[in-house]
């Protein structure tokens, strides 16, 4: 009884909750970056690279310069240099957009790991450069257990929450959105009507490199204040699945990322519990909980969730 009266108690916490959305925080960008990009027929699973070098990225010019927001900005031109590279090898060259995106997830490895030395004196991860403090909304913050969950939270995730509603409208209520959805499908049936097939999917791609860095920016500056090598671990993968159990869809993502997050604060907690007695060499096995649950969750989504027909397939314009 003691264990299950442990485990309710997590459930009336409401610092469960605030927890839960600050694991889903990353994955809502993520996802939405994964949206973004598949949507116009080109997939990016290199938004585990994109996350980590916007982490980092954040990291450096916050060191630099002193000016959290200044280095989250960097963070966003990052993200886009490194869609851009998955853009122009993909989309202009025609390559096998799972081998480019493996490739730049293994640059930005090497890249961040290899810069550490040299800017910070010190390899594995940096010291305390700085963090954006959370945001309080002093109505909100009085109300009782929802002021505790959202009442004082960090302003990432009021932006993914509006990033999502941005996403939504963008792609079910503008031209540019039918647009995206077409070339997504049809992108021979579009480029007949005159719509420039290489310019929506760039569009596509470079917004998966903002949503991504944002996500990267999050988990450094907006979340601990340091980066540590490898820190976005396996969360563009995580998004992606997001992305898939949401079946491309802004607002289904955003769940998705939410259940991931539940999951993953509720991993997160049990490992705290006092009344629940866990060996040591036990406890790493909780962080594995969310990529087991990303695997039976896709697994049993996988053949009742349709990508966008040409999700994955390079155009060719014909002569």
């Amino acid at each position: 009884m003691r264990v299950v009266e442990a485990v309710l108690s997590i459930f009336i916490n409401p610092q469960f909750y605030k927890i839960a959305l600050t694991v889903a925080t990353p994955l809502i960008f993520a996802s939405l970056g994964g949206v973004f990009s598949e949507i116009t027929g080109v997939v990016n699973i290199a938004l585990e690279g994109i996350i980590l070098m916007g982490a980092f990225t954040s990291v450096v010019f916050t060191y630099l310069t002193g000016n959290v927001w200044f280095g989250v900005l960097m963070a966003i031109v990052a993200g886009l240099l490194m869609a851009l590279l998955h853009a122009w090898g993909s989309i202009k060259w025609a390559g096998n957009q799972v081998v480019l995106g493996t490739a730049l997830i293994l640059l930005s490895q090497g890249i961040t790991g290899f810069l550490m030395e040299p800017i910070f004196g010190q390899p594995g991860q940096t010291d305390f450069v700085g963090k954006i403090d959370e945001i309080t909304i002093p109505g909100l913050a009085k109300v009782p257990f929802i002021g505790q969950v959202i009442g004082e939270i960090s302003p990432f995730v009021y932006i993914a929450f509006g990033c999502v509603a941005f996403g939504w409208w963008l792609i079910y209520k503008t031209k540019l959105g039918l647009r995206m959805r077409a070339v997504g499908e049809n992108p021979e049936a579009a480029d007949t009507l005159g719509v420039n097939v290489y310019a929506i999917r760039y569009f596509g791609v470079l917004m998966s490199g903002v949503f991504a860095s944002l996500a990267g920016a999050y988990l450094s500056v907006g979340e601990i204040g340091q980066f540590k090598e490898l820190m976005s671990g396996g969360r563009g993968f995580i998004g992606l699945a997001a992305m898939i159990v949401g079946k491309w869809n802004p607002i289904g993502a955003m769940l998705s990322s939410l259940f991931f997050g539940f999951f993953g604060a509720f991993a997160n907690q049990l490992q705290s519990l006092q009344q629940i007695q866990v060996p040591a060499n036990v406890k790493p096995l909780f962080d594995t909980i969310p990529f087991i649950l990303t695997i039976v969750v896709v697994a049993g989504v996988v053949g009742r969730s349709r990508p966008p027909k040409a999700d994955g397939v390079p155009y060719e314009k014909s002569a």
